[in-house]
């Protein structure tokens, strides 16, 4: 017997990456910690196809790093088939644009699909071992637009809760910039600077959470970019202080300060390291202003790095599912 909805010979998925734009708590002493606020962009993106076959092997870049996030994946559910896996572009690792987490998720989202499995992004996250302290980088796969998550419960398996959602004015444009130099903190590395990072004063935690709720959220429901881009550089400015122990400063680098320095000077809004850097991001109010700047960002940086430039992602990760297989 056929089932009507029969299962797709492959699943291609383009996911953006994600700006961490700061936490909210390091403290956790009201019961949650870390939560945090974040938006996705088109540019740079993973890229990758996958077909259902008895073995599980990929190819491309990052192909060993996707090869994990699938045998990972596959051993969760218990499933005894494979996946071959194309992975045609991907984001540039340890920069702090979310490059692990989208590709384990696009990974997870296409053997979901492969196999007719569910595909809710917290759900895909806990199958391959992502969104540990940070949901972000889940909620702006599967929704895009800026998102704020509320922390995790100790002891906790669960991703930590959407809170709120909300598309970026179309009009704002982003110009993300990742300096060469040393890889921002990643995998034990960051576990271990967790764990040495002292707690941030109780003033400056409530501080940010007013901040975020205040000032920020509503600025961005009335698209008004100078008192968002104001609360968010304000943010930056504590939440990096608590992270100076483990970088050596509130920026990743002294390159990265002095970029961050100078896209403020020319006026920039809402300007920033992303995570653990070394990726900058500013924000303007539209596609001529992003265009001016990433060409004065370039000439800044004298091709010691990349620049990218565009709108926010309306949405999350997009799907392709192509070919059905009928199910027997």
């Amino acid at each position: 017997m056929t089932d009507n909805n029969p299962l797709p010979a492959r699943v291609t998925v383009e996911a953006p990456a994600r700006l961490h734009f700061g936490v909210l708590d390091l403290r956790g002493h009201r019961g949650r910690r870390f939560g945090g606020i974040g938006a996705a962009v088109p540019a740079p993106s993973v890229h990758l196809e996958a077909e259902r076959t008895e073995t599980v092997t990929a190819q491309g870049v990052d192909a060993d790093r996707a090869l994990e996030f699938a045998k990972r994946f596959l051993a969760h559910h218990g499933l005894e088939g494979g996946v071959r896996l194309g992975i045609h572009r991907a984001i540039p690792p340890h920069a702090g644009l979310g490059s692990g987490t989208q590709l384990g998720l696009a990974v997870a989202r296409a053997i979901a699909g492969l196999y007719g499995l569910p595909t809710d992004p917290a759900q895909l996250a806990v199958a391959v071992g992502r969104g540990l302290r940070s949901a972000i980088g889940t909620w702006t796969f599967g929704l895009g637009g800026f998102v704020l998550e509320g922390g995790r419960l100790p002891g906790s398996d669960s991703v930590a809760p959407l809170l709120s959602r909300l598309v970026m004015p179309s009009a704002w444009q982003c110009v993300v910039a990742v300096p060469l130099g040393s890889p921002g903190l990643s995998g034990e590395a960051e576990t271990r600077a967790f764990e040495r990072l002292p707690a941030p004063a109780e003033r400056e935690v409530e501080r940010v959470a007013h901040l975020v709720l205040m000032q920020l959220l509503p600025a961005l429901a009335d698209a008004d970019l100078p008192t968002f881009g104001a609360a968010l550089s304000e943010i930056q400015r504590i939440t990096g202080g608590w992270f100076a122990e483990a970088q050596g400063g509130p920026f990743a680098s002294e390159g990265t300060r002095r970029l961050v320095d100078q896209l403020t000077a020319w006026g920039t809004a809402g300007v920033g390291q992303s995570s653990w850097g070394p990726a900058v991001y500013g924000i303007v109010a539209g596609a001529a202003q992003a265009e001016d700047l990433a060409g004065r960002t370039r000439a800044w940086l004298k091709d010691e790095g990349t620049v990218y430039f565009g709108g926010f992602s309306p949405r999350g990760a997009e799907v392709r599912e192509e070919g059905p297989i009928p199910r027997s």
